[in-house]
């Protein structure tokens, strides 16, 4: 078995264990050698990383054409309407690709989540809303870009879920150490 680490990773923080800049690095928080990073999240994405030291489980879960399925939760600015999300579920055409369907669905806040540090901006006379979006590609920055093309901006992203697992009983900033493959990703 492979090792596989759950990391809820905070804002600010790069998906790599060097800092850069402004950013901080994974190495402030997991203090392990020879893991490696499956699926990155940005800096200014929040939740579920994973690593591990399989390189082919890494590929696995890395790689689009594995299928593996990405449950983000979007604060969005506005509240979206049925036919803007039927956009979403349809696939919809960016700049340089066509995004699979998506299975999306309006969310309550996650009562799970806990405070962004720095906050996302609040504006009085814009509402929000929290969309709950599952992808299978996971492209460069392919949740923000299809919210905006909808028309409602992302102000801030959570990965909740990579496959069967979760966020679930992890606070923020903490890593826990499972044994696992591609099986145990899967939930079988």
């Amino acid at each position: 078995m492979s090792r596989l680490i759950l990391f809820n990773k905070p804002y600010g923080v790069l998906s790599q264990f060097t800092p850069e800049g402004k950013w901080r690095a994974l190495a402030e928080f997991i203090p392990l050698k020879d893991v490696y990073v499956a699926g990155r999240l940005d800096a200014d994405s929040e939740g579920l990383l994973l690593l591990t030291d399989d390189g082919k489980l890494q590929a696995q879960i890395a790689e689009p054409k594995h299928k593996l399925e990405k449950t983000y939760w979007a604060q969005v600015e506005g509240v979206p309407d049925e036919a803007a999300l039927a956009r979403l579920r349809a696939g919809i055409r960016l700049s340089d690709f066509t995004a699979q369907p998506a299975q999306v669905r309006l969310i309550d806040a996650p009562a799970e989540l806990w405070p962004r540090d720095p906050p996302i901006r609040y504006r009085a006379a814009i509402p929000t809303s929290w969309l709950e979006i599952r992808i299978r590609e996971g492209k460069n920055r392919q949740v923000r870009r299809m919210t905006a093309a909808i028309g409602y901006p992302t102000l801030r992203l959570v990965r909740a879920a990579v496959g069967a697992l979760s966020l679930a009983g992890l606070d923020l900033g903490a890593w826990r150490q499972i044994d696992g493959d591609i099986r145990t990703l899967r939930g079988t």
